[in-house]
Order: C-alpha cells, then sequence, then structure tokens
C-alpha cells in the first residue's frame, strides 16, 4: 500500500511491527499463481485478475518472479481425472488470455523417470502447466525499497497504539525507539494482516470490523531436492491439494488449513501438521519413504484471514475483504484476506477506494510499470 500511494503522488507513512516480511509476507508457499484450484468454487474474478497479476510480476520483477512448469499426477485413486484437469486448465488459459504461459498438457509416459522419483505405480498421467515461483521475503522488501525510493515512509520497528477519528482525518499514535509518536493522517489503511482486528478495536470511536476467521498453514521443508518443476498433488488423506517444491538445498511441502483461535504472534506448526504433510511426501516420492518429524530441516506457520463461515476453509472466498469507517469520505480503510499474488491489486483497489478523502495529487509512477529489484 506504501508503494501505490507515493507512487500515485501522495505522502505515505508505513508502520511495521517488525521487520520487513517477518510476519505472514514471509510463511506463503512462495508462489505467485493464478489460482487453478478456485475455479471448482467458482471464483472466476479472482483467478483472471491474479493471472493478470502474475503477468505484471514477470515483466516487472524478472528476477524474483519465474515461470516454472507444474506437474499434476493422476493415480488411480486420484479424485480429480485427467479430463477433468485438462479442462480447467483451458479454462485458466482462457482466463490468461491464451498467451505462452498458460500453454499446458500430458507428459509422455517416457519421462516420467526423470520427475524426481515421484512414484509411478498405478499412475495413469502426468499433467504439466505453468505458474510462478517467488521469494516472497525479497519480493516484499523489492516492493517496499521501490516505495522509498518515491518518497515513502517507514517507521520499523513500530508499534501501533491506537487512533483517534477526526472531522477531515484520523490522528495516530505509535511507538518507534522507545519514543511515542503523534501524526495526523487523512486516511489510515489498515493492512495488517492476521492483526487487522486488533489494529481495527484500537480505532475510536468504535468502528465495524467484519466477521473472519483465522486459518492457519505449515509448511516443511525436507532435506531432499525436486529439480524438474513444482508438483501439485492431492492429500493422501482427505484429497487436498498440496505444492511440493524446490526451495534453496531442500524441497518445501504444504500447506495445511486448521483453524486458529490463538493471539496470531503465537502462530507455530503443529505436530499433527508435520506429519500430515509428511504422509504426502512419503506417498509420493521415494525419496522421502523413510522420513520422520527429526528429518524436517526447517518449519514455519502463517496464518491466512478468511470470512467466517462453516464450510472448511478449503472452500471458501479467496477474495479479499475492504471495509470502510464512512462512505464516500474514508478516515479507516481495512484489509481482510487476498493472496500474495494479489498484493498489488488490492493496493490499487484501496487508492481508488479512498481517493475522495486524499484529494487532488500528481501521479509520480504507475506500480505495474515499477521494475523490482532483488535486494543485495
Amino acid at each position: 500500500m506504501l508503494q501505490a500511494a507515493v507512487a500515485a503522488g501522495h505522502s505515505a507513512l508505513l508502520i511495521e511491527k517488525g521487520a520487513l516480511a517477518s510476519g505472514t509476507s514471509s510463511r506463503s508457499s512462495k508462489l505467485i499463481h493464478g489460482g487453478l484450484r478456485y475455479l471448482e468454487s467458482g471464483q472466476f474474478a479472482l483467478v483472471r485478475e491474479s493471472l493478470r497479476e502474475r503477468a505484471i510480476h514477470l515483466r516487472i520483477a524478472p528476477d524474483l518472479v519465474q515461470l516454472k512448469p507444474f506437474f499434476i499426477p493422476v493415480y488411480k485413486e486420484t479424485r480429480r481425472r485427467p479430463w477433468q484437469l485438462k479442462l480447467g486448465l483451458w479454462m485458466y488459459a482462457l482466463l490468461g488470455g491464451f498467451d505462452a504461459s498458460t500453454r499446458f498438457g500430458g507428459v509422455p509416459k517416457s519421462e516420467w523417470p526423470r520427475l524426481d522419483g515421484l512414484k509411478t505405480r498405478d499412475l495413469d498421467a502426468v499433467v504439466r502447466y505453468h505458474d510462478a515461483q517467488t521469494d516472497d521475503v525479497q519480493l516484499t522488501r523489492a516492493v517496499v525499497e521501490s516505495a522509498r525510493a518515491l518518497g515513502g515512509e517507514l517507521a520499523v520497528p513500530a508499534r501501533f497504539v491506537g487512533a483517534t477519528l477526526v472531522d477531515d482525518g484520523v490522528q495516530v499514535v505509535f511507538e518507534s525507539g522507545g519514543e511515542r509518536t503523534e501524526c495526523r493522517a487523512r486516511v489510515l489503511v489498515n493492512a495488517a494482516g492476521p492483526w487487522a482486528s486488533e489494529v481495527a478495536r484500537a480505532v475510536e470511536p468504535a468502528i465495524h470490523i467484519p466477521d473472519v476467521d483465522l486459518v492457519q498453514g505449515t509448511h516443511i521443508v525436507l532435506p531432499m531436492r525436486v529439480t524438474q518443476g513444482i508438483y501439485y498433488v492431492e492429500s493422501p488423506t482427505d484429497g487436498r491439494a498440496i505444492f511440493v517444491m524446490p526451495w534453496h538445498d531442500g524441497t518445501l511441502v504444504g500447506t495445511t488449513e486448521t483453524p486458529f483461535h490463538g493471539a496470531p504472534d503465537q502462530v507455530a506448526p503443529l505436530p499433527e501438521e508435520e506429519e500430515y504433510l509428511l504422509a504426502v511426501a512419503r506417498h509420493y516420492f521415494s525419496a522421502a519413504s523413510g522420513f520422520t518429524r527429526e528429518d524436517i530441516v526447517q518449519r514455519f506457520a502463517g496464518l491466512r484471514v478468511l470470512p467466517a463461515a462453516s464450510q472448511k476453509a478449503f472452500d471458501r472466498s479467496r477474495e479479499t475483504i475492504f471495509t470502510t469507517d464512512r462512505d464516500p469520505y474514508p478516515r479507516v480503510l481495512g484489509i481482510y484476506g487476498g493472496k500474495l499474488t494479489g498484493w498489488r491489486a488490492a493496493a490499487e483497489h484501496v487508492l481508488e477506494r479512498i481517493q475522495p478523502s486524499l484529494g487532488e495529487s500528481r501521479r509520480r509512477a504507475s506500480t505495474d510499470q515499477l521494475v523490482l529489484r532483488r535486494a543485495l
């Protein structure tokens, strides 16, 4: 949001609790993707937007976001058959404009032995398509650095104390370096992720807080190598989609979806989540057959913010929820949920919503043109 605001010609300050990308932004599945599985729940607008954002990322951040082959193995017991997957991928390609990055097809049986020790017993087919992988920490830092280059200001680390609504804006109080600072803003954008409800409760007078759930997602890194691409597999226990991908010198496996009811700062992988992910790796890859929890070389958990609902997290909408204290001149705008892929589009949407409160400005840059570079 900092980048979008300063690119549009406004002055903006980012108040960050910890180091940049130390929270949810470093605990994603490391993908910039359209969300193939969201087609099953009819979230076509989300997929179209995500594929558009993927194309933008590939253009403006070529050293941070790379297109990778994805493999979907289909076994006799796999719930989605090859024709279903290819129909879904045809829709995926349609929503992506049928450009080169949307190509898909089957992997010939003669090539199966090259697929990183993927087990071939009862394997009926392997479908290949393309999506993009990123380093979420480096991407986040690159976005912030581009904002700073345009004049954006940072208070890091800093603790948001509270805010008071006034007629023409909001009075914000935060602490940094042992000192308390007050500043006046036309709009406070609450983009605190799983802490968003906590931030909203610190605003006076009280503002609306949407009914949301926190859902934990755990990843593990195993001491094995996959080099051909990223594997998109079904959990043998419940059919959920799981990614198995190269990550530095190991293999990243994730993610889970576990209801979370504690303080966001306390999120941590659960033993049963690790066993769940290990079962997936062992089921599909010979190299993982003997792995136990003692073999995990890295583990991390993050939190998704999802609309409160009775159905499983896997089936809920991934659309971002935006709330304001009033329209058409908001003083506080809250962002709840969303995907890493959609960060830029969400920021532009926020800017559009709060523009009446900001007034005229002289645009400095367009965020879909700003080149993002890996920090040295």
